[in-house]
């Protein structure tokens, strides 16, 4: 862990793009965290810094991108292969020890390398697929919910918030590893098919769709730590727009992950985490 920095002023790292999203209030989810410098870089440049060499120069990398996902295909969603560099790199990454938080649509990235959706704990799927040897359909989705987010025990990156808030964003009904992760938050809305719509549905222009569309009950996590090498990582479903990027509990849930995977405690935790866990 000697190639990482810790003194201050400590360097943030954020990844976008991909995927829509309000610049504006993405930005703003990161005023008052006034002991980072913040650098911000777009997919596709982005991939050029995530490798060992580079993670050096920052203490955290957090992610709100979503990559390997091509809506410009003939029979959308194309899906893209990482380069075998480019995943070599981003495991050598992990295995260095960078701490590295993850938010949202980050969830359905890179859906063609099977090694991603182990490093998040789950995947968003557009179209249907095979994960860890099980069939899955495409995903599901619902925009503008509002449901309440209700905290599981007490970690460093929930402290601070209140046993429970509302919050009002989007939510996926997705399979999520909850075997090999550690809950941090859930929510009380309820994670079956009648309640989200098809996101294979939506990309073929069937926008709030669901016929003919069926998805096993899915997880009510929304929020959750892992370990992937020697990182510590921390994922976090909210985020779609800016009314859920504006919510003060989630915002200082963010600053509290950025705070957390940088820590010396977290990269303690990383590093004795077994290392045959997805």
């Amino acid at each position: 862990m000697d190639a990482i920095r810790y003194n201050a002023p400590r360097r943030l790292l954020t990844i976008a793009r991909g995927h829509p999203y309000e610049r504006n209030a993405f930005a703003n989810l990161f005023t008052g965290l006034d002991d980072f410098d913040v650098c911000h870089v777009e997919q596709p440049v982005a991939q050029r810094l995530l490798n060992p060499k580079t993670a050096r120069e920052f203490d955290v990398i957090l992610c709100y991108d979503m990559p390997g996902v091509d809506f410009t295909a003939t029979a959308p969603p194309g899906q893209v292969l990482p380069d075998p560099l480019f995943q070599e790199n981003y495991l050598a990454m992990l295995r260095a020890g960078i701490g590295m938080v993850y938010m949202h649509h980050a969830l359905a990235a890179w859906p063609s390398w099977p090694a991603y959706a182990d490093i998040l704990g789950g995947r968003f799927h557009y179209a249907a697929a095979t994960l860890h040897g099980r069939d899955w359909p495409d995903s599901g989705y619902r925009h503008g919910v509002t449901h309440r987010v209700r905290r599981v025990g007490n970690h460093p990156v929930t402290k601070g918030i209140p046993d429970s808030f509302d919050m009002t964003d989007e939510l996926y009904l997705c399979p999520i590893f909850e075997e090999h992760i550690v809950p941090l938050l859930r929510s009380d809305y309820r994670f079956e098919e009648s309640n989200f719509y098809s996101a294979g549905l939506a990309v073929a222009g069937r926008i709030n769709d669901r016929q003919g569309w069926s998805h096993p009950i899915g997880s009510n996590l929304v929020g959750w730590v892992k370990s992937h090498g020697s990182s510590p990582i921390v994922y976090l479903q909210g985020g779609d727009d800016p009314e859920a990027l504006g919510n003060t509990h989630f915002k200082r849930l963010v600053h509290n992950a950025v705070h957390w995977v940088c820590s010396t405690q977290a990269h303690s935790w990383a590093r004795k985490r077994p290392p045959a866990h997805a």
